[in-house]
């Protein structure tokens, strides 16, 4: 007797989504409530579970397919173990002059996470095209996704710690021989989500009036309070202490004294709020994410801390839900753990504004007539100018800038 896995419903509004990877392939024996497959949705991965403990039987649909709410997707038989149908030949996953090494043809055994996760058939598009592009083995990288799925992050560490590495004998060989087989290309389908992170930041280009207004901030006070509390505040709230919860909180203050800054247009009318939830960039394996810290302008720096934290974690495991997601009234996004030094963030619609926080780095200023050497950032916030003037927002980020850099004005609310 054969259990239906069907697509569960997926969240408000959303009626359909994209197989993205297959967790478990014919013929394994999967337990109750086991993750089956991962389903992408226009904001978010789902993983849809096993309804009853069997052998998964046969796939109904293939990675890339469209499936909507309620389809039938897979069979789990009950009791006796399904024949494994052959495994087709594993695709190139990188080009080299070297014969395919006799690890290719032996059979899987069934042990070792780490291999079974590197099967080509259950890596996501951003892994497949990540190994393609730095020339890695994914049987050599250690998955740290959810299950112990091999993410775009662990390929990256991986080509990085084999850049480290003495290099083999004849490097020069090395090149003549990668170029033998000549220049390739892939095609990789868009998953769902990068579709509607594109659509819709092509929607805010064309509906919102877009600028962005810059300035600079000294780090100097907020990096010596850190470095003096964070073992203290670590020790009691069970979290390190970043510097998004000071830009949060800097960013609360601002939009209390520049309300337009935390509003939304909507037909031809302005919504105002009354409270600030921030929506936090975030990277996930397929994109990023805006996950919401609601309620911010009344939370303490560890609640503020101890939320992006989880939704850290999350979006990495692929656990976000589409109501993490939903809402938001200003966004914060920190391109300077990637290495960014100035760019122009583009807003998140329906929102109006949205804070950019880039790397921190040595550079002389002026203090009291001496040229001294300070750690700082750029900032850069990006407005729809069809509701935020000029001036108000040079004011929001000129009050923010100033509560960094003297974090005693968030105490006093000043």
């Amino acid at each position: 007797m054969s259990s239906e896995v069907k697509v569960p419903t997926l969240g408000e509004s959303v009626s359909e989504a994209t197989i993205g990877q297959w967790l478990k392939q014919p013929g394994d024996a999967v337990a109750l409530d086991e993750a089956l497959v991962s389903l992408e949705t226009d904001k978010v991965a789902i993983d849809v579970t096993a309804t009853a403990a069997g052998v998964l039987g046969a796939q109904l649909a293939k990675v890339g397919d469209t499936v909507t709410v309620g389809a039938v997707i897979a069979l789990i038989e009950a009791g006796g173990a399904v024949a494994r149908p052959a495994p087709a030949p594993a695709p190139a996953i990188a080009a080299t002059a070297a014969p395919a090494p006799a690890v290719a043809t032996t059979p899987v055994a069934p042990v070792a996470a780490p291999v079974a996760s590197a099967d080509p058939a259950v890596l996501s598009p951003a892994v497949r095209r990540a190994i393609l592009e730095y020339g890695i083995d994914p049987a050599t990288v250690t998955g740290t996704g959810k299950d112990g799925r091999i993410t775009k992050e662990d390929v990256i560490a991986a080509a990085q710690s084999k850049a480290a590495s003495p290099a083999p004998a004849a490097p020069a060989a090395a090149p003549a021989a990668a170029a033998v087989p000549g220049r390739r290309e892939e095609r990789v389908k868009m998953t769902r989500l990068r579709q509607t992170i594109a659509r819709r930041l092509k929607e805010a280009q064309d509906t919102a009036a877009l600028l962005t207004t810059f300035n600079d901030v000294d780090m100097t006070a907020v990096i010596a309070a850190r470095d003096k509390y964070k073992d203290l505040f670590e020790k009691k709230h069970g979290v390190r202490l970043g510097f998004m919860g000071f830009f949060a909180k800097a960013a609360c203050l601002a939009l209390k004294d520049i309300p337009s800054a935390n509003a939304r247009i909507e037909g031809d009318e302005i919504v105002y709020h009354d409270y600030v939830d921030i929506s936090v960039a975030v990277s996930a394996p397929n994109g990023l994410v805006t996950p919401v810290v609601r309620g911010a302008d009344d939370m303490s720096f560890a609640q503020i801390e101890k939320a992006i934290a989880e939704y850290g974690k999350r979006a990495r495991d692929g656990g976000l839900t589409l109501e993490d997601l939903k809402g938001g009234t200003f966004t914060i996004s920190n391109g300077g753990v990637f290495g960014s030094l100035m760019s122009t963030p583009i807003i998140n619609p329906p929102q109006s504004a949205v804070l950019g926080l880039h790397r921190i780095e040595d550079r002389p200023v002026v203090r009291g007539g001496q040229i001294v050497i300070r750690p700082m950032m750029y900032l850069a916030l990006s407005y729809d100018h069809r509701l935020i003037d000029g001036r108000e927002a040079v004011t929001a980020l000129k009050i923010i800038k100033e509560a960094i850099e003297d974090p005693t004005r968030l105490l006093i609310d000043l």
